[in-house]
């Protein structure tokens, strides 16, 4: 996997990595994507094939059997693939998750994990936060690990852990000390490897994972956790300490998302002007009334604006600064640009934007989700207003 860059700040950064997913992904049609859409089929040849080629694998350390790339490639990575008409969500978490590992992990786990990850004997790609009764309230998460000398007990059960079917290894956060007992509202949560494979084997297994039938082919599901011993060696970082952890994380998992954005943004731009152009209607092609091009042209104009947001936030991100502010409106603005162009595009195509062979509906529903995962619209804003606008808080 090579990496250049351009002197001109209008070219797409690392071109040639764009290139060569957008070669790897012309290997995986349409009809590939609809007919997993279909049967709700986890697409195995193309992680498989994403997996082989390194690109799973960019953010991992030379050192490891990565290959040691910024956030930018990584970003690139993941717009080429919705930007070609598929779905990165089968696999990228992969490339986020495993960050908690490089940058809190100690030298020993480094070397037991990335490597077997970076070959693509391990996936990693399960993040077990989110709860039924929290959502959003990180803080508020109930499940429990008790520590019993060298390993931890866990207890209780999560809600939209994606890909833990597919997953050999899970990140999972859970309080380690009652939420009475903590000094400060962010401590007292601790972050383990989970060896998902052991986990859910054999008779009455600790672990039970059940798919949860979504509106998009997502492979997310519940968790439900009963008895699972973790041993202490597994633990990243210090106990307590395992939000802080993730929240590094956090801001990774923005950028790249709002990355995939801009790539089904670009997608859906690029069939509606196609579609306009080609069109005929009344002796004369649809993309000629001003009624048909202006919304395209918006959202075009919304995407461009996004992309200089996630180029500014990766940009920071890799500089080691503190990139809250900007990766949340990285992913906002390009969310809500990837929105604009799904509308956009559908209106254009009318009735044939319902029909599943033009893969429109489908791109529609799967943008859709970002309006709300992996962190709403709605909680940015009130992230900005309280963080940046130093405005009260409103929750």
């Amino acid at each position: 996997m090579t990496d250049s860059t351009s002197d001109d700040p209008r070219a797409p950064d690392h071109p040639e990595i764009r290139a060569a997913v957008r070669a790897l992904c012309a290997k995986f049609p349409g009809e590939y994507w609809r007919a997993h859409d279909r049967e709700r089929a986890y697409p195995e040849d193309f992680v498989r094939a994403l997996t082989e080629a390194g690109y799973l694998a960019a953010l991992i350390p030379e050192a490891y059997g990565g290959s040691g790339l910024p956030l930018s490639a990584a970003a690139a990575i993941l717009e080429e693939i919705h930007k070609s008409g598929g779905n990165a969500a089968a696999c990228h978490a992969q490339m986020y998750t495993m960050g908690t590992i490089l940058r809190h992990g100690s030298e020993a786990q480094k070397r037991r994990w990335l490597p077997g990850i970076a070959a693509g004997n391990l996936r990693l790609q399960a993040f077990g936060v989110t709860e039924p009764g929290s959502g959003s309230d990180t803080l508020g998460l109930a499940t429990t690990a008790k520590r019993q000398g060298d390993r931890y007990l866990v207890q209780g059960q999560k809600v939209w852990t994606s890909r833990a079917e597919h997953s050999d290894l899970m990140l999972l956060l859970a309080r380690t000390t009652p939420k009475e007992e903590v000094r400060k509202k962010g401590e007292g949560l601790s972050v383990f490897v989970v060896d998902l494979k052991a986990a859910t084997g054999g008779e009455n297994p600790p672990v039970t994972i059940r798919p949860i039938r979504t509106m998009i082919n997502h492979a997310t599901t519940e968790v439900f956790i009963d008895g699972l011993e973790v041993p202490v060696a597994d633990r990243i970082g210090e106990e307590g300490q395992g939000f802080r952890y993730i929240l590094d994380g956090m801001n990774a998992e923005r950028i790249l998302i709002a990355a995939e954005c801009l790539g089904d943004a670009r997608w859906f731009i690029e069939t509606a002007r196609k579609y306009a152009t080609e069109r005929q209607v009344f002796g004369r092609p649809i993309g000629q009334n001003q009624g048909v091009q202006f919304p395209i042209a918006r959202a075009f104009a919304q995407t461009e604006a996004a992309e200089l947001m996630v180029r500014r936030a990766a940009a920071l991100f890799q500089a080691g600064v503190s990139c809250g502010p900007e990766a949340n409106m990285a992913k906002l603005l390009a969310a809500d640009a990837s929105w604009a162009a799904a509308e956009a595009c559908l209106q254009t195509h009318g009735g044939y934007g319902f029909a599943e062979e033009f893969d429109v509906e489908r791109k529609f529903r799967e943008t859709r989700l970002y309006q709300i995962a992996p962190i709403s619209t709605n909680l940015i804003l009130a992230y900005l207003a309280e963080h940046v606008l130093d405005l009260p808080r409103s929750y």
